[in-house]
């Protein structure tokens, strides 16, 4: 069905709700490279106020991708909870709006099924950045493997000590240099230069033989393709979480090589090999805005409504970990700071509303509008709103994927600056290691000659 706002002698009409829910987006340059934007600033207000009064059932009755061609848009209207639902399913969107901002943790936990990816997409829409921070702060989502994740007051790091030619030397300095930091409670997490079985598996030998070596109760991921880890664990190999990129559309998802079959069968076989100790929460996730239309597997949908599509599909599997990686794709999608800053806490504001455990990679490429300064504007936001984790990188600078990302001293400046804390068996290794004292200061360490005898000397 269509759409109509008029503002002053100018009627406004939107042809169906995805062409609506495009118009009222704030402006980013992927949906101006998919011709999707509203045509001038009015327009984007009448889009907003015709949104507002949309009555939330709406997105029960009518799919921005239809229900026969998309498995996620099955996904979604199978799996929602109308007993969820029954306590907003008299509210508009604008309402959605207001009961969000009024709302208490609990009540925010009571909706994350009641709620769809559209609905969620729609209300962040109407909101301004403060909005997102303010409502994303009372929505706390714990997961549990070897330790726990997202309590109120804690703030996490994903180590990411990438390589470009898998060093297990250079990995391994990096590491180390993480942990002193305090970096690594969400995972120690390496990007494969290479991604094959053997090389996989070289990997994840070596990332937890240093975590048994040093007795650190956190999780490590080696974030190949899936089907390359479900070939590990055939293998023996010790997996801890099975990591995926995935996207809002059936399409999308297929250009990655995964559909939602091959996300059960990893799940399934990464469970079953039973590693967490206080938790089993065992998948890793990561999303991007622009994803389905650099795929062109978008079907005409706004890119931040394709992106919270993509959280219904990670929220079918119970991850330990999402991530959204909000600047990496580049500046067709997402041009300069200010749209990177707006689309991470979108992100995250939606992700947790939907009950995800979100975690944002503040980064940006090197071709962007954007610099530092802007992702310390974001870190510090995300901060302030509860985000799960980021990125600890050395320097900042991914040397094997070549983008600009947040460093070990980053994620060390937002715990002291908020008081926040690592996770609570992680933050007592680090105490018991003599990395962190206390009042969250580090302390001199050195953990090197522990774990480089274990290395190959060439």
């Amino acid at each position: 069905m269509s759409y109509r706002h008029t503002i002053g002698q100018r009627t406004y009409t939107f042809t169906d709700l995805k062409t609506l829910l495009a118009r009222a987006s704030p402006r980013r340059s992927g949906d101006e490279l998919a011709g999707l934007v509203a045509a001038s600033a009015e327009e984007r207000v009448a889009a907003q106020m015709t949104l507002a009064d949309l009555p939330l059932g709406t997105f029960l009755n009518e799919a921005v991708i239809p229900y026969e061609q998309d498995e996620v848009t099955r996904l979604i209207i199978d799996t929602h909870d109308t007993d969820a639902f029954a306590q907003i399913n008299h509210l508009t969107v604008g309402e959605l709006r207001d009961y969000l901002l009024a709302a208490q943790p609990a009540q925010l936990t009571s909706l994350h099924r009641g709620l769809t990816p559209e609905m969620v997409a729609a209300v962040s829409k109407l909101m301004r950045n403060q909005d997102l921070i303010s409502v994303a702060r009372n929505c706390h989502i714990v997961t549990k493997f070897r330790n726990t994740l997202g309590g109120p007051g804690h703030f996490h790091t994903r180590l990411q000590p990438n390589h470009p030619t898998d060093d297990l030397r250079g990995i391994t300095a990096s590491l180390i240099d993480g942990l002193c930091y305090g970096s690594g409670d969400a995972v120690i997490g390496v990007n494969p230069a290479t991604d094959n079985v053997p090389a996989t598996v070289n990997l994840l030998r070596m990332l937890d033989q240093v975590r048994e070596r040093l007795d650190i109760p956190t999780q490590t991921c080696v974030l190949s393709h899936l089907t390359t880890t479900i070939r590990a664990i055939e293998q023996g190999a010790p997996v801890d979480l099975a990591f995926q990129s995935i996207g809002g559309t059936e399409a999308v998802n297929r250009s990655f090589g995964v559909d939602l079959a091959l996300l059960r069968e990893g799940y399934e076989a990464t469970l079953a090999l039973g590693r967490g100790t206080v938790g089993h929460n065992v998948m890793y996730f990561e999303t991007g805005q622009g994803s389905a239309l650099s795929a062109n597997a978008h079907h005409g949908v706004d890119q931040q409504t394709c992106e919270v599509r993509a959280y219904a599909v990670a929220r079918a599997f119970d991850p330990l970990l999402v991530n959204s990686v909000v600047g990496f794709i580049g500046p067709e999608y997402l041009y300069d700071g200010k749209q990177i800053i707006r689309a991470g806490l979108e992100d995250h504001f939606c992700g947790k509303l939907l009950g995800l455990p979100m975690g944002v990679d503040v980064c940006y490429t090197n071709h962007a509008e954007a610099d530092q300064d802007d992702m310390d504007t974001l870190l510090t936001l995300l901060g302030a709103a509860g985000v799960t984790f980021v990125m600890g990188l050395p320097g900042a600078d991914d040397v094997m994927l070549h983008y600009q990302s947040t460093s070990f001293h980053d994620a060390q400046y937002v715990r002291q600056v908020l008081q926040l804390r690592p996770a609570p068996e992680f933050e007592a290794w680090l105490m018991k290691a003599g990395i962190m004292n206390e009042r969250l200061q580090l302390q001199p360490v050195q953990l090197g000659h522990q774990v480089i005898k274990l290395l190959p000397t060439s």
